[in-house]
């Protein structure tokens, strides 16, 4: 390893590592536009946000951040062109198949979170392939949420808890905060810390409504293939400087 390799390893010694997010959100907006500036088609805008993804949960594995959670397809990303979305599948796909080998040496554990059911079937083997094989590795969770969207899983958790009530498993008493976060797709993860959303847009965009409550929000101009360690960093620098009260004084 170079000696410029070992010092991206490193947090910068401005971060506190006592006061990392343990979990990072991040919607990934800008592909399209960054691919238009240059004159090139949309998909060429989503290569190299793959590229920008994987270079972030190196990043993060190697800052000692323990989840990162990315928005890679929502329940609305139906409605782009036919010939976009089929192209994002099949590199969701290809991207599973490349990097799984590496996954597994750098002990991440991948999951995937939405409505999975009307994916490509052969997209789905090789979702549960992934997750099958690194299931067992726990240097940090790496979850895609594709086909997610926010109001849906929250609508799912409440069907999933009046079918029980309904069956009698549980009381209506009995429902609260915890029993709701644990019907979620997100049953196993803390809620997020930091949500990074880049191209400067301020909006939720659906994403882990219900998780949000208390996350630290942070926009960057940055187009999302644009988002690099240096602005990772600047992230994690403004979010070290909140104070975070969680409602309380």
């Amino acid at each position: 390893m170079t000696a410029k390799q070992t010092l991206l390893k490193q947090l910068p010694s401005d971060l506190s590592p006592d006061r990392l997010p343990q979990h990072v959100a991040v919607i990934m907006d800008g592909n399209g536009r960054w691919a238009k500036r240059r004159g090139l088609p949309r998909i060429m805008g989503h290569r190299q946000g793959v590229d920008a993804l994987k270079d972030l949960l190196r990043c993060c594995k190697d800052w000692g951040i323990k989840a990162l959670t990315a928005y890679a397809f929502s329940t609305e990303n139906w409605g782009r062109p036919l010939e976009e979305v089929d192209f994002l599948m099949t590199l969701f796909e290809r991207v599973l198949m490349r990097e799984l080998k590496e996954m597994m040496q750098e002990n991440v554990r991948i999951q995937f979170v939405g409505n999975l059911s009307v994916l490509p079937h052969s997209l789905q083997a090789q979702i549960e392939r992934s997750m099958s094989e690194t299931q067992s590795n726990c240097d940090i969770v790496f979850t895609v949420a594709t086909n997610y969207g926010g109001r849906e899983e929250i609508l799912q958790a409440c069907r999933a808890i009046a079918t029980k009530v309904q069956q009698g498993q549980i009381q209506p008493e009995d429902i609260d905060q915890a029993m709701f976060s644990r019907h979620l797709y997100t049953a196993d993860l803390c809620d997020p810390d930091l949500l990074i959303r880049t191209s400067g847009e301020m909006r939720l965009s659906n994403f882990l409504l219900w998780q949000m409550a208390y996350a630290e929000i942070y926009i960057t101009e940055a187009l999302w293939p644009d988002f690099d360690r240096t602005e990772f960093h600047q992230a994690l620098s403004a979010y070290q400087k909140r104070d975070r009260r969680f409602g309380k004084v």
